[in-house]
C-alpha cells in the first residue's frame, strides 16, 4: 500500500490554462472517478466499491481531452481510491499536464504533474476513525493522524497545495479539529454534512447503510460554529453537496446525485461532452456560490494557511 493510501487520499487536482473564454455551460470543474476501488470501508460512504472497471489508459486519455476542448479547466481525481492503480494515476496526470498543454513548472517525479493533494480525515482521533471505517491499515505504527502531518509536510516541501476533506457524521460531530488544523494549516478544508444518495447508501440493500451515520441539523450547525473562525473553514451541507459538484464515473459518464435515484448520462466517449451534460442537472449557481471557482494553481498558497487572520487566497 502506498504512503498516501493509508489516508483515503481520495482526492488530487490538476489545472488547466483556459484555451478560450469560458461560458456559463462549460464543464471547468471536473470530479472523475476513474475506479471505485478502496482500501477503507467508511459506512457513509456514496460512491461504493460495487465494481472493479477501470476504463484503458488510451479512452481515458481521449475522454480527458474531449473535456478539455470543451472548457474543463480543473480535473479532480477522486475515488475510490486513486492510488491503488498507481501506474494510471501517473499516466493520467503527466497526460493533462504535459499532452493536453497545461502550464506549469517541473518538479520531482509525479509531483511535477500535481496541484493540489486532498487528503480526507474525518477525526483525529484514532477509535473514532475505527467506528467510522478508517481504522489501521498497513501504517508501521497504526497512527494516521501522524501520517497525515508528514503528508501535510511533503505537500509544502514539493510546492503543493494541501487540502483537508472532512464528513461530520454521528461520530465526530462533537469533536474539535480546530487546534490539529491550525497545526496541519491546509490552504482549504472542506468540511461536508453526512448525505445519504439513493442508489447508493440509504438502506440496508446497499453495500454502504448510511443512515446510522447522520446527524441533526443542530449538530451540523454545532460543529460549523465551533471552526467557523478558521480562514480555511468551507462548510457544505447536503443541498450544497447534491447538485453542484460536475462528477464524471469510471466509465466517463456524469452523475447527478440529486433529489431521487441517481442518474447517469452517456459516456462522453460515446456522445461528447456537452450531449452527456444535458443528460443531467449540474447547478452550476451552487456550484459559485459555495466557492467552486478558486486559484487552483499552485505559486503562492504555502503561506498563510488555516489559522484565524485574513487570508486573501480564500477570497472568491
Amino acid at each position: 500500500m502506498g504512503f498516501i493510501t493509508s489516508f483515503h487520499s481520495k482526492s488530487r487536482s490538476i489545472r488547466s490554462e483556459p484555451t478560450k473564454t469560458p461560458s456559463a455551460d462549460d464543464p471547468v470543474s471536473v470530479n472523475y472517478f476513474p475506479s471505485r476501488e478502496c482500501n477503507y470501508a467508511c459506512g457513509f460512504c456514496f460512491h461504493t466499491d460495487t465494481s472493479r472497471f477501470i476504463l484503458p489508459i488510451d479512452k481515458a486519455k481521449e475522454g480527458l481531452r474531449l473535456l478539455k476542448e470543451a472548457g474543463m479547466l480543473k480535473l479532480n481525481i477522486a475515488g475510490g481510491e486513486p492510488f491503488l492503480h498507481p501506474k494510471f494515476l501517473s499516466e493520467v496526470l503527466r497526460y493533462c499536464k504535459e499532452e493536453l498543454k497545461i502550464r506549469e513548472k517541473f518538479l520531482r517525479e509525479h509531483c511535477q504533474w500535481l496541484d493540489i493533494l486532498a487528503i480526507s480525515c474525518d477525526s483525529f482521533d484514532r477509535e473514532t476513525n475505527i467506528k467510522i471505517g478508517r481504522g489501521p491499515d498497513g501504517n508501521k505504527d497504526g497512527d494516521n493522524v501522524a501520517q497525515l502531518f508528514r503528508i501535510s509536510e511533503w505537500c509544502k516541501k514539493y510546492g503543493i497545495k494541501f487540502k483537508l476533506n472532512t464528513v461530520v457524521n454521528i461520530y465526530n460531530w462533537d469533536e474539535d479539529m480546530a487546534a490539529q488544523l491550525e497545526k496541519l494549516a491546509p490552504f482549504r478544508w472542506k468540511v461536508f454534512q453526512c448525505l445519504i444518495v439513493a442508489g447508493e447508501n440509504e438502506d440496508e440493500t446497499r453495500k454502504r447503510d448510511a443512515r446510522k451515520f447522520l446527524i441533526t441539523e443542530e449538530q451540523w450547525q454545532t460543529f460549523c460554529e465551533r471552526h467557523k473562525h478558521l480562514d480555511c473553514y468551507v462548510p457544505e451541507d447536503n443541498k450544497s453537496m447534491a447538485s453542484s459538484y460536475l462528477l464524471l464515473d469510471e466509465e466517463m459518464r456524469f452523475l447527478d446525485k440529486g433529489d431521487g435515484p441517481m442518474k447517469k448520462s452517456d459516456s462522453i466517449l460515446d456522445v461528447g461532452v456537452k450531449p452527456a451534460l444535458n443528460q443531467v442537472f449540474w447547478d452550476k449557481e451552487s456550484f459559485v456560490d459555495r466557492g467552486g471557482i478558486y486559484e487552483w494553481g499552485r505559486p503562492e498558497m504555502q503561506e498563510g494557511g488555516c489559522g484565524t487572520g485574513d487570508n486573501k487566497e480564500l477570497d472568491w
